[in-house]
Parts: structure tokens; C-alpha cells; sequence
């Protein structure tokens, strides 16, 4: 020490065993406290890409499943449905999926069907408009809040707007935009992966 004192090495090695045991305590105190700000496995599977058994859906069924906390619609369509959307575009304000293409309709989905297979639509349940989940009303013919020609889709039950089975929005509407089409791919003929396009 400056001063000429002898070092007393019991001393210096009680203070250094005691930081020693306070920085360990310190760091078993902050490890659980800073794994709090950590998403919970809920909140990682939310955002996981999630695989659908489709085997046995029926022609004209409808699937919902969650993905991301949102409805995603699963319709098997009948090849009448399917005929029927050639007929739909001139009341359509999007018939071609123009609008937001990347944020609301992958490209393997830009076509009349929207979709990969033609029979079967995916795609998110939630208006575009303000957040509203339409209904299916598959249904041809009048029905309340419907044209007299109604041919098959959906209907927002919050503000009227009206989808096709392809979910493309009709004309002069409150929803600006067709329904999203979320990523999807195939894994085989009876298993759908939604939330991921990348993998086959």
C-alpha cells in the first residue's frame, strides 16, 4: 500500500470473492428478468407458418383456420363456382389483382382464380375496408343485402362491401381492395403450408 502497510491478503481476497459471488448473483438476477422481454413461444407460433390437412374436403366446403391471429378461409370450389368467376369481372374493381399486388396477392395468385389450384381459394377473412370479417353467402340468387344475380362470394356484414369466390371486390364498394391472399404453397395433395411460399 502508499502508505507502508503491510498487504493483507485475507482482506483482498474476501473483497474479491465477494464481486466475484455479487456479479454472479447479478447475472443469474438479470438473465430471467431480460428473458421476459423474449417473445413467448405463443407469440412465435403465431407467426410460424402453419400446415392444413385438406383431405376430404368437400366441393363447395369452406376451412378456417388462425395464422397470425387471423381467419384464413380454406373454400374447396365446385367447377360450377369456378365457371362462374369468368363472368364476374366486368362488376369487379379489380378483376386482375392490379392493386397492392405485392402486399395483398402473391404471383402464383394473380389470375382469375387467385389462387394456385383452381378449386380451392385461400385467403385472409378480413375486409379490407375496416377489419370487418365477411360471411360466406355461397348461395347463387337474392339474398338479403344481395343482387338478384348474385353468384357465390362474400359478404361484409359491417358496411355491405361484396367478394367473389375468388375474393376480388365488387365495384362501387367501401372496400378498396380484393382479399389477401396470404403465402401458401402445397406440400402434397392433401397438405397445405400457410405462411410460407418458399417451401415445396
Amino acid at each position: 500500500m502508499s502508505d507502508g502497510q503491510p498487504v493483507d491478503n485475507s482482506r483482498r481476497n474476501i473483497i474479491i470473492t465477494s464481486c466475484v459471488a455479487g456479479g454472479v448473483a447479478g447475472v443469474a438476477t438479470v438473465i430471467p428478468f431480460a428473458q421476459t422481454f423474449a417473445p413467448s413461444e405463443k407469440a412465435k407460433a403465431g407467426g410460424a407458418p402453419i400446415e392444413v390437412d385438406i383431405a376430404g374436403m368437400a366441393p363447395g366446403e369452406m376451412k378456417t383456420v388462425e395464422w397470425r391471429g387471423k381467419p384464413v378461409w380454406i373454400v374447396r370450389r365446385t367447377p360450377e363456382q369456378v365457371a362462374d368467376l369468368k363472368k364476374n369481372d366486368k362488376d369487379l374493381a379489380d378483376p386482375k389483382s392490379e392493386r397492392k399486388p405485392a402486399e395483398l396477392t402473391p404471383e402464383y395468385a394473380r389470375n382469375e382464380n387467385r389462387s394456385i389450384k383452381p378449386e380451392f381459394l385461400v385467403a385472409v377473412g378480413i375486409c379490407t375496408h375496416l377489419g370487418c370479417s365477411p360471411t360466406a353467402k355461397f348461395e347463387h340468387g337474392a339474398q338479403t343485402g344481395l343482387p338478384p344475380d348474385w353468384s357465390g362470394g362474400f359478404l361484409c356484414p359491417c358496411h355491405g362491401s361484396t367478394f367473389d369466390l375468388a375474393g376480388r371486390v365488387y365495384k362501387n364498394k367501401p372496400a378498396p381492395d380484393n382479399l389477401e391472399v396470404p403465402p401458401h404453397v402445397y406440400l402434397s395433395d392433401t397438405r397445405l403450408l400457410i405462411g410460407d411460399d418458399k417451401k415445396a
